[in-house]
């Protein structure tokens, strides 16, 4: 597939898309039934779904009973956390492997042309970004995702929390399954601005920010306190009425998700001219400029904010602009 039909590449080899980033149209202005209509397949297709289809088959084949998880034991807590490190190592794995380790689409898409591996920084442990990532990953990520996750399960098999069944709360669970990606989005911009706070980003999120290229490995490399304050939204479920399933469905936006932000590459090839596309455009912005695109684009958050950054010429300019007033105001 030629990525110059649909980008183009500067001198560095960094490629961007011809098209400008747009937000979702649901809270966008002025509002459009028609531009909703054609925003919603790419909601579903083909990550949500993917995600929905990997919780059930969680929560049907690989979660234990509910009269085991009634009690916190060791033996089930750590079979959770070898199951959900077995879905990263897989995913986030194959993806490194066939982009950035055998590097089969070359820098096809790729927004960053350079490849971490081939810049050791004293900034990441063993000057690896890969290694620091993987670490940061195993050692925190997975073990606070799975906290969550066993708290949650645990207070369902309990009872502790409004809990219902899909037989008796049908269309209510079906519409939070509907909104949940969008409330992570939500969720994630609060916390996101949260640790950008100067003494907060110091300490926490700059652990993040490290890797300015990211690649798959990034995606959940993190401070210990972002991981606790990423996945709170998902304590949103012993507050409203909701199902286990959904519980890991949220699990799986935020966790198994992360990775889409994160890949480097705005599609990955699967064929002659036979592409999937990641969607990860936004969120490289942020990890280019740190103070753009703190949300993704599903809702205009960013936009109302001052803060959405498009990939264009007149957005660049934007924010040059506000972060020479930014720089102003602190000198002053």
């Amino acid at each position: 597939m030629d990525d110059l039909k649909h980008g183009t590449r500067n001198k560095r080899g960094d490629w961007s898309p011809n098209e400008p980033l747009k937000v979702g149209p649901l809270l966008d202005w002025p509002w459009s039934p028609l531009r909703i209509l054609k925003w919603l397949p790419g909601y579903f297709l083909p990550w949500n779904a993917v995600f929905m289809g990997l919780a059930a088959t969680f929560w049907v084949w690989l979660t234990p009973a509910r009269q085991t998880l009634q009690s916190l034991e060791p033996g089930w807590i750590a079979y959770i956390l070898l199951r959900n490190s077995a879905l990263i190592v897989l995913l986030y794995g194959a993806l490194e492997l066939r982009l950035y380790v055998k590097r089969r689409q070359g820098t096809h898409f790729k927004y960053n042309g350079k490849f971490p591996s081939d810049h050791p920084s004293d900034v990441f442990m063993f000057k690896s970004q890969n290694i620091d990532n993987i670490i940061r990953t195993f050692a925190t990520g997975l073990p606070i995702w799975t906290a969550y996750e066993v708290l949650l399960l645990w207070a369902w098999a309990n009872g502790y929390g409004p809990w219902t069944a899909f037989g008796d709360s049908l269309w209510w669970l079906a519409a939070l399954a509907l909104v949940l990606p969008l409330f992570h989005e939500a969720h994630f911009y609060c916390i996101h601005r949260l640790i950008h706070v100067p003494v907060l980003y110091k300490w926490v999120h700059s652990v993040h920010h490290n890797s300015v290229n990211p690649s798959p490995w990034s995606s959940l490399s993190m401070h210990p306190v972002e991981h606790l304050l990423y996945w709170s939204g998902t304590l949103i479920h012993i507050l409203l009425p909701s199902h286990p399933l959904l519980v890991l469905y949220h699990l799986q936006i935020s966790g198994t998700g992360a990775v889409i932000g994160h890949v480097g590459f705005d599609k990955i090839e699967t064929g002659e001219d036979k592409a999937i596309d990641t969607h990860a455009y936004a969120h490289y912005l942020h990890h280019k400029y740190f103070e753009v695109n703190y949300a993704d684009g599903m809702l205009p958050i960013d936009k109302w904010m001052g803060t959405w950054h498009d990939g264009t010429a007149e957005a660049q300019q934007r924010m040059n602009e506000r972060f020479k007033k930014k720089k102003a105001r602190m000198n002053s």
